[in-house]
């Protein structure tokens, strides 16, 4: 029995044991939501605030504690639990570090047995304001009709800030954007350059990409997640030092001010916080994946039938060169390597969905 075969029974085994998670594995957006999507990006950010809020009131009630400890030196204050002077100073230089504030974010956001994590099984639950919010096509119309379990794990379709993409790439973002950003770390602490550490964590994400988080397990090689966990290590590294994203500098959300950390007050955090990393690489029909054989020419089959008539019909101007450069301007991020893989059996509605042929998606980097 072949290794795939074997990782596809397993994940049904799970998935029926573990029926009362809201699962978000493969996307779909070569079928179009029938009625435009309501945008509910702010609300998204929302969230994401409203957990940060919850991780720094976390972190500095535990600084306020580690400096009780040394500023009395005894075993126990009150209810404070006190250690050595030297483990009580260690203890406060990680939480006034950017490491210390992205790990508890991410114990709030991205913990889960991966890829589920809390924030991907609230995108799949929360009622949003906005509606329609998401958008999930029924299974025997979907691309992934004869992978019966890419299906049962498939996310729906949402609308952050214009970009239309599944929910899975929140849970990208937090969860293994989260796993670059450590591996990032320690590469500067072995002495790599920072673009050797991004080119690591790149690395590691394109090897999972390949096995357990994509090809093994459900056919389908992600460049669109690829860029999801890079955008979230860079989301990570963001959140307490300024960092450029293409020609643009974002502002730190938060700053360490009499040893305690801070919201940016001169920072609209609705603007800043998330929004700079939502984009179009996460849209799988603009940014395609590579699938197996098999899968690969069902998808074709299926977006030639059905999904061709949904986006001519949706964007009656759309041009076979359009939708091309669209592509080719998604193999980077913001000029940032992320990983993208270039393959002649690309899908895309531009290959796809006109008579003639257009050149295969290359890495312009």
């Amino acid at each position: 029995m072949r290794l795939k075969t074997i990782a596809q029974m397993f994940l049904s085994a799970v998935l029926l044991m573990q029926s009362t998670f809201v699962f978000a594995f493969e996307t779909d957006q070569y079928n179009l939501p029938p009625k435009p999507l309501a945008d509910i990006g702010d609300e998204v950010s929302q969230y994401t605030e409203l957990n940060l809020r919850k991780a720094v009131k976390k972190i500095n009630a535990e600084i306020a504690a580690g400096e009780t400890c040394l500023g009395n030196n005894v075993e126990k204050i009150g209810k404070v639990k006190c250690n050595s002077p030297d483990k009580e100073r260690a203890k406060l230089e990680l939480l006034r570090s950017e490491e210390g504030i992205a790990r508890e974010l991410y114990n709030l956001l991205g913990t889960g047995i991966s890829p589920f994590t809390s924030s991907g099984d609230w995108m799949e639950s929360h009622k949003f304001v906005g509606q329609p919010a998401r958008y999930k096509i029924s299974f025997r119309k979907s691309i992934f009709f004869i992978f019966p379990t890419d299906y049962l794990t498939i996310s729906s379709t949402v609308n952050l800030y214009g970009a239309q993409f599944g929910t899975d790439k929140i849970a990208h973002i937090f969860q293994q954007g989260y796993s670059y950003y450590k591996i990032y770390n320690r590469a500067l602490a072995e002495g790599l350059t920072p673009e050797q550490a991004a080119n690591k964590a790149v690395k590691w994400g394109k090897l999972t990409e390949r096995t357990f988080y994509g090809t093994l397990i459900s056919g389908v090689y992600s460049n669109a997640d690829l860029c999801a966990n890079y955008a979230g290590m860079r989301f990570y590294q963001g959140l307490t030092r300024e960092i450029e994203i293409g020609d643009k500098i974002k502002p730190a959300v938060l700053l360490l001010k009499n040893g305690v950390w801070t919201f940016n007050k001169n920072a609209d955090l609705r603007e800043i916080l998330i929004k700079p990393f939502i984009t179009e690489h996460f849209n799988e029909a603009l940014n395609p994946s590579i699938f197996v054989k098999g899968l690969r020419s069902f998808v074709r089959r299926s977006v030639k039938k059905q999904s061709c008539k949904q986006w001519q019909k949706q964007y009656p101007n759309l041009s076979r060169t359009e939708l091309n450069k669209t592509s080719q301007t998604l193999t980077l991020w913001f000029g940032e390597d992320y990983g993208f893989t270039a393959s002649d059996n690309f899908i895309t509605i531009a290959n796809t969905c006109f008579d003639n042929k257009v050149p295969v998606v290359e890495n312009s980097g």
